[in-house]
């Protein structure tokens, strides 16, 4: 499994990082990637459809992708799409470590 933290920062230089950040751990032979949000205002609709894609990658492979700490404006653009039913999301702090 892979985690990948994104924040605003990251995001507001474009999806060419993030998509990146994707492919090198699908390209590791990752199943399952979280992708913390937690450091995330506004999560673009572009974004959205690079985990998209990544979870149909993962899928194939038995696994899936999980957006963990997505703040309610996240959360309702997922229930807007129906994605909500496609990718999984947790809580920030489900899994966590102390």
């Amino acid at each position: 499994m892979g985690t990948i933290h994104l924040d605003d920062e990251l995001l507001a230089d474009g999806l060419a990082d993030v998509r990146w950040l994707l492919h090198d751990a699908l390209m590791a032979g990752a199943r399952r990637l979280v992708v913390d949000l937690s450091g995330v205002e506004h999560l673009s609709s572009s974004a959205v459809a690079s985990f998209l894609s990544a979870h149909r990658t993962c899928r194939a492979r038995g696994g899936a992708v999980v957006l963990r700490g997505a703040n309610r404006r996240t959360e309702d653009l997922l229930h807007r799409t129906g994605l909500w039913r496609v990718i999984e999301v947790e809580p920030a702090t489900a899994g966590a470590v102390a």
